[in-house]
């Protein structure tokens, strides 16, 4: 291995690294959540929908970082394996504290999550030969992230029409963008596509969030007047 390569190399799991400890951090963000379910005993009007959706999300991504799929990406097994750990848990809390009609959705939904899973899992290791295998996966993580970064675009037109950030978190949004940012670059060093374009969107849209929280976070005045000092 001569020197370039190896410089990619090390680099590139800089990258990996850095976006899986950026991801840990919007996979503890729901906690308090949860804390106040546990602490009331009742999921009150939240709903489980996103956790249920982020599990299938994680379960796609770290199937598609796996060996037996994908070389030399194993840093998305990683991070997606620990992000699937935490959404399972919180699914867990979330049906034991549901009402009878939330649980048994829940329940349901969650089996039909693992059913979906295995059924990829399945077809792909046992009718597809390994590039066509990794592309089919590569497509369907593809989707799934792209989907799931799409997501904040309900809080960017929330903060625009109400002119406040008080529902866009700025840590939140911050390690969103750096996250995405981080897989974005562990995807360009690794030539995979399938990591650096969903990853890529999530970045641009990342820094809107960041962008809008600086400009609505300041004074009405200094907003009417950008230019003046």
């Amino acid at each position: 291995m001569n020197s370039s390569s190896s410089s990619y190399e090390t680099l590139s799991i800089a990258a990996g690294i850095a976006g899986n400890l950026f991801a840990f951090v919007l996979f503890v963000s729901p906690i308090p959540t949860f804390r106040r379910i546990v602490r009331n005993k009742s999921t009150e009007n939240f709903s489980g929908l996103p956790y249920i959706y982020a599990l299938l999300n994680c379960l796609i991504c770290f199937w598609y970082g796996l060996p037996c799929v994908s070389h030399g990406v194993i840093l998305v097994a990683t991070v997606n394996s620990v992000g699937a750990l935490f959404q399972l848990m919180y699914i867990i809390i979330f049906i034991i504290h549901a009402d009878r009609g939330k649980k048994l959705k829940m329940s349901g939904l969650l089996m039909m999550v693992f059913g979906i899973f295995a059924m990829i899992a399945f077809v792909s290791l046992q009718f597809l030969d390994p590039p066509t295998r990794q592309m089919l996966v590569g497509y369907l993580s593809v989707a799934s992230l792209i989907t799931m970064f799409a997501s904040p675009l309900f809080i960017i037109n929330l903060v625009i029409r109400t002119r406040s950030v008080e529902f866009m978190p700025f840590y939140l949004s911050l390690s969103t963008f750096l996250m995405s940012m981080s897989f974005f670059a562990y995807g360009m060093l690794k030539h995979d596509y399938f990591i650096y374009i969903p990853n890529g969107i999530g970045g641009i849209l990342g820094a809107i969030q960041l962008a809008l929280y600086a400009y609505y976070s300041k004074p009405v005045e200094e907003r009417r007047h950008p230019l003046l000092g």
